[in-house]
């Protein structure tokens, strides 16, 4: 996906977000983090917002320090106005992206073809995540499209996959997995191997070599498949088949784990 489709899918799932958490409630509990309510996570995604456009407006050499979870839950405002505040920090990132010289240098969390689309591509999908929470408290659950589905995984898997704080011990299952996206043929394999993940594209999901040579195999449509690697639906929810070996998605699971510290 090009920038100004990732900036277009953050407006989108932004607004949907909002809408999902009025219709919910702002005490409303968010199933897919049990802590939450919905007045948390809408404190948290408007913080990442504001905190994600001041590497575009600041441009930081490196990702810019942040205050506690704990902190970022006390803050925003006040429940009356916390809606309306959580929209304001959204327009302004989808503006401030919008507006950026494509050739800014600031810091990022992962290897990208550039700044802009590191902190576009990262903030779309984070949206769209935390708007799937939002849907879960309004008893709904999102589709997004295969595409953007598809992006999400593999940022997931060839991003966050890749990173240092995310790898296993030395001694984890070494077992392959291969991650399937039914109906669009994109695929991806991950190996443990000596403490690092080894996550990589796979040819389509017809070539039976490539299926037959992992351990275990994660199969579905690519808006299940993003959500259940997202530990936000089981597989049943999602759609999703896992068959053979169960230890290397246990591995990924347990080692790709996605918190804001």
């Amino acid at each position: 996906m090009e920038i100004a489709e990732h900036i277009d899918a953050l407006r989108d799932q932004g607004a949907s977000l909002a809408g999902a958490a009025g219709r919910a409630g702002l005490d409303a509990a968010v199933p897919s983090c049990p802590s939450w309510v919905v007045k948390d996570l809408l404190r948290h995604t408007g913080y990442i917002h504001r905190w994600a456009a001041r590497h575009i407006t600041e441009c930081p050499p490196s990702v810019l320090d942040g205050p506690s979870e704990a902190e970022i839950l006390r803050g925003g405002a006040p429940d009356p106005g916390l809606i309306a505040w959580f929209l304001a920090g959204h327009a302004a990132l989808v503006e401030t992206l919008a507006g950026a010289d494509p050739a800014l240098e600031c810091g990022t969390l992962m290897a990208a073809p550039s700044p802009l689309a590191f902190w576009a591509r990262r903030q779309a999908h984070e949206t769209a995540i935390h708007r799937a929470d939002a849907e879960s408290a309004a008893g709904a659950t999102p589709d997004y499209p295969a595409e953007f589905a598809v992006d999400g995984i593999d940022e997931l898997i060839m991003g966050f996959g890749r990173r240092r704080k995310y790898q296993p011990s030395a001694g984890a299952e070494s077992g392959r997995l291969r991650v399937v996206a039914a109906d669009t043929g994109d695929a991806w394999s991950v190996e443990a191997h000596e403490g690092r993940l080894q996550p990589r594209r796979d040819p389509g999901a017809a070539d039976d070599d490539a299926a037959a040579a992992a351990g275990c195999t994660v199969s579905g449509p690519a808006s299940g498949v993003y959500l259940y690697l997202w530990n936000r639906l089981d597989a049943r929810q999602a759609g999703v088949a896992v068959t053979g070996d169960p230890a290397p998605l246990a591995s990924w699971q347990a080692s790709v784990r996605v918190r804001w510290d």
